[in-house]
């Protein structure tokens, strides 16, 4: 049986593998904008859950990114940095799935790569081992 940090790792790890095909996307051409988005917030949903899980909460089966935000901040208050930036890729958890639900424009994918970006940094500077 698996451990929490065990856990948390695997987590970071589909963290980092979405935040890498967000990434790889970039290169297509027609660019596929809904979809670079949604990988962007699944991999701040998942660095949150191993966060979560590395503290021995269980990671709620939810894709509210601010409420696992808020869960992340009764461990460590710091984490009300992120809150905003959760805020922001929310909306692409669900909506980009389907035909019509949001218009993503180049500039919102660029801002959503900056986010995740600055959360990843958040997580090094924290000192939170994600082993990617």
């Amino acid at each position: 049986m698996m451990d929490n940090d065990d856990l948390a790792q695997d987590w970071y790890r589909f963290a980092a593998m979405d935040l890498n095909s967000a990434k790889f996307l970039c290169n297509m051409r027609p660019k596929p904008l809904e979809i670079i988005c949604y990988h962007c917030q699944q991999s701040v949903e998942k660095m949150l859950k191993g966060y979560l899980i590395s503290n021995n909460v269980a990671a709620p089966k939810i894709h509210d990114l601010p409420l696992l935000c808020k869960m992340c901040i009764k461990i460590n208050d710091t984490f009300q940095e992120l809150h905003d930036y959760c805020e922001f890729l929310n909306p692409y958890g669900v909506q980009p799935r389907y035909p019509n639900e949001i218009e993503i424009l180049e500039i919102d994918v660029e801002m959503a790569l900056r986010k995740v970006q600055t959360i990843l940094e958040f997580f090094e500077i924290k000192g939170i081992t994600m082993h990617l």
